[in-house]
């Protein structure tokens, strides 16, 4: 019997150009978000109404690296990953909280002109961080989109 599923889809806009840092280990880390959208027409009113959601993604590894490389703001992209939530405290000694989507697999989509390529899986992350761990290969990218963090919602593209 599978004790949870811890799985995320995301197909959406990178918002910022990918940010990379290296551990003391040499493995590559990337931080990027990407944006989502969703729309409605309000049932009271009719009006159409729009919401983005942004999600703070994470990889490690060659797949950081690959990423780091062809990722630029305003690419489309396909992620599958799970989701972790990393304590740390602040300045001020407060406890808080992070939820990021650690990928697995990334698909750049849109076309070799705004960076297109094959898909890419994450081999394992150095010992210091959390490893990618080769899934199947990655179908073509569903149309759903999921929830995320509070982000302002200027469309930055």
């Amino acid at each position: 019997m599978a004790r949870g599923v811890n799985k995320v889809i995301i197909v959406g806009n990178v918002g910022n150009d990918p940010e990379t840092k290296y551990m003391p280990s040499g493995s590559a880390v990337t931080n990027l978000s990407v944006a989502t959208n969703e729309s409605w027409k309000d049932k009271q009113t009719g009006e159409q109404k729009d919401r983005t959601e942004w999600h703070r993604v994470a990889m490690f590894g060659r797949l950081a690296e690959i990423a780091a490389e062809y990722l630029r703001k305003g690419s489309q992209v396909y992620i599958e990953g799970k989701l972790r939530t990393r304590k740390w405290q602040d300045q001020s000694g407060n406890d808080r909280y992070s939820t990021e989507v650690i990928a697995d697999e990334m698909q750049m989509l849109g076309g070799r002109s705004s960076g297109g390529a094959p898909a890419m899986s994450g081999g394992p992350g150095g010992p210091s961080g959390p490893g990618g761990s080769g899934g199947p290969p990655p179908s073509a990218p569903p149309q759903g989109q999921g929830g995320g963090n509070d982000f302002d919602d200027d469309i930055p593209f």
